[in-house]
């Protein structure tokens, strides 16, 4: 059986279930589902973090990782039918992007460097999750992790599934979280 968290206002935590469309969560971010109009600012944010999952500074080696994280990719990305991209905003300034695929793996999860530490990657997780949840996920999420980010993912309650891979210039540690065994719903 799957624990929603218990809320002093249980109409409106029903309601970000049934519209997690657009959220404003604590912290002053506002959430809301990436367009392709988006494709270019996602873009230039994930690659300014490229540093913390390529093994090479530079992204010598990763290259095919970098073109899937061009404007062109993002954009397949948010049109495609099997993903619920979301952006959050911090005033009018893109913050942070989350990407579920198939209500099942968590595809991207990326903070800007100067909103790092604010639980702004908490908040997106949060409501891709919401998202999922409502689409009928309640069994499980993975994640390919970097190894930066691994104590983030074990916060959310994720556990490594594997040893750490290193391939085509990244690094991940392959992930799980069991909804049902974690009640993490």
């Amino acid at each position: 059986m799957v624990h929603l968290p218990t809320s002093p206002n249980k109409s409106l935590q029903r309601a970000r279930l049934r519209a997690p469309l657009s959220s404003k969560p604590l912290g002053g971010m506002q959430i809301r589902r990436a367009g392709t109009e988006d494709a270019e600012a996602i873009s230039q944010l994930i690659r300014g973090l490229a540093r913390y999952f390529t093994l090479d500074p530079q992204g010598h080696g990763a290259e095919a990782f970098l073109k899937s994280i061009e404007p062109s990719a993002i954009k397949g990305y948010i049109s495609a039918s099997n993903f619920s991209y979301f952006i959050g905003h911090v005033e009018s300034q893109l913050a942070g992007v989350v990407a579920v695929r198939d209500n099942t793996h968590l595809y991207h999860l990326f903070v800007g460097q100067e909103f790092q530490g604010q639980g702004l990657s908490s908040q997106l997780w949060q409501h891709a999750k919401t998202s999922a949840a409502a689409a009928g996920n309640r069994v499980a999420f993975t994640v390919n992790s970097t190894p930066y980010a691994v104590p983030v993912y074990e916060r959310f309650g994720f556990k490594a599934s594997g040893p750490r891979v290193e391939t085509n210039g990244i690094a991940y540690v392959p992930m799980r979280l069991d909804l049902e065994a974690s009640n993490a719903l």
